[in-house]
């Protein structure tokens, strides 16, 4: 289906489809790629081996569309949307190296990670070489109000992921603290995204914050069903192993929930899980078992729809348009996702 009109779509019930959302970037993310591919370059032959095994296992490309969406509601025409949405991806692609190191993850985006092919020490180096790229391409920008939103977004991720490590196997892990940690973790980075959007738009700091406010709700949904996902997806679409989580001692809002209403034998059940070394494809099996009777991914589905509504609500300030619409769909496709 292809909307002519999408301001006038959006007053019906019905979500945009993303294949359109899609369209309307789809040059842009041409040249993200090859902005992406071109800082790949190196005289040190790994870097360009692992930057092509990087492109070729592909990715949702998630917050690049957001940052280019934004910048073209807040009415941007220049060029430099194209290297920070390359930037954006460069430091999420370096959190995931590192990610996938501490959790020693075999598979990402279906394939074999970096650290599974190349090794540990690869793996992190390469990740710090794109945090120190990223820096490079905002140096060349220099723009003080962007490098300050990216400066603030990457401490906050890094504090989220030390948080969250110190909360490894914690079974008394509150919902407060859990949202907390995506709130740093995840959504901060795709805050940043948005907003970047809107600084080079140069809109009104109202508008600037509305943009900011949405990623951020949006972000934590992200989270939200990606920690559902890994309880109820199937691995061959969801790109990475199901029930990492729980092998890594990572306490999310599904089994938040479920320990708050399990009896004493439930809770003995979680808690040898989470100890278990390996743990069991039954006992992952029982685990999610009573996070379904106890109504967790249910819980977590519907949290994760609070936060896009009120993401959507966030863009009220702005008129209708095909840009804004777009960005309703690209909301609702949070919740809607199963990768």
């Amino acid at each position: 289906m292809i909307v002519s009109n999408p301001a006038l779509f959006r007053a019906s019930s019905e979500p945009l489809p993303m294949d359109w959302v899609l369209r309307m970037v789809a040059e842009e993310l041409e040249e993200v790629d090859k902005e992406f591919r071109r800082n790949f370059q190196s005289q040190v032959p790994i870097i360009s081996v692992i930057g092509e095994h990087l492109l070729l296992s592909g990715g949702k490309r998630f917050r690049p569309i957001l940052l280019l969406l934004s910048a073209k509601l807040c009415g941007y025409e220049g060029r430099q949307h194209i290297s920070m949405a390359s930037l954006i991806e460069f430091i999420h692609t370096a959190t995931l190296l590192h990610d996938d190191v501490v959790d020693g993850a075999e598979l990402r985006r279906g394939s074999r990670s970096v650290n599974s092919t190349w090794g540990n020490e690869a793996s992190v180096l390469m990740g710090d070489f794109l945090f120190t790229k990223s820096f490079s391409i905002l140096v060349e920008i220099a723009n003080w109000k962007i490098l300050r939103t990216i400066s603030r977004a990457t401490t906050l991720m890094a504090e989220g992921e030390l948080l969250e490590l110190t909360k490894t196997d914690d079974l008394n892990l509150t919902e407060e603290d859990y949202l907390s940690i995506i709130a740093r973790k995840t959504a901060s980075l795709i805050s940043s995204a948005a907003q970047i959007g809107a600084i080079l738009g140069g809109v009104s700091a109202e508008e600037e914050k509305a943009l900011a406010d949405f990623g951020m709700d949006v972000g934590m949904a992200f989270q939200l069903v990606d920690d559902n996902l890994d309880y109820t997806s199937r691995e061959e679409e969801f790109g990475k192993k199901i029930g990492i989580d729980l092998r890594d001692g990572k306490i999310t809002l599904p089994l938040i929930l479920a320990l708050s209403r399990c009896n004493r034998e439930e809770r003995k059940i979680v808690e040898e899980a989470v100890d278990a070394d390996p743990l069991t494809k039954e006992q992952f099996l029982r685990v999610v078992q009573i996070i379904d009777r106890h109504q967790g991914i249910r819980y977590t589905i519907e949290k994760a729809m609070a936060y896009v509504e009120s993401a959507k609500r966030r863009l009220d300030i702005f008129p209708d348009s095909p840009e804004k619409a777009a960005l309703v769909a690209l909301a609702d496709f949070v919740v809607q996702r199963r990768l």
